[in-house]
């Protein structure tokens, strides 16, 4: 989900309002109802925090939280290139190689 990806990335941050479900249904032209599923995802995540009347905002997310939870992607996305490397054929020395590369260029 973007939202979910802006917060983690720092794009949102805490208190920063979101688009009435309503409002992102019509931009993204899906269903009311598959808007008001996703926030209600969020919101039981811990991404945002709604307020009756006023609408929904991202929550106030402490920092380890938001480390962990980009410590669990870059996991996932690590595995995949592993499983790639051995599907493939890529030595572990040749996949720690273009890892080195990689953080290199960085």
């Amino acid at each position: 989900m973007q939202i979910k990806s802006q917060i983690l990335s720092g794009a949102l941050t805490a208190g920063d309002a979101l688009p009435s479900m309503r409002t992102l249904a019509k931009e993204l032209r899906i269903s009311v109802i598959t808007t008001k599923r996703a926030y209600e995802d969020l919101e039981r995540d811990g991404f945002i925090e709604t307020v009756a009347g006023k609408g929904s905002f991202v929550a106030s997310k402490n920092a380890e939280f938001l480390r962990e939870e980009a410590l669990r992607r870059v996991e996932a996305a690590l595995q995949q290139a592993v499983d790639t490397a051995s599907r493939s054929g890529v030595s572990p020395q040749e996949l720690r190689q273009m890892l080195e590369l990689l953080l290199e260029g960085n």
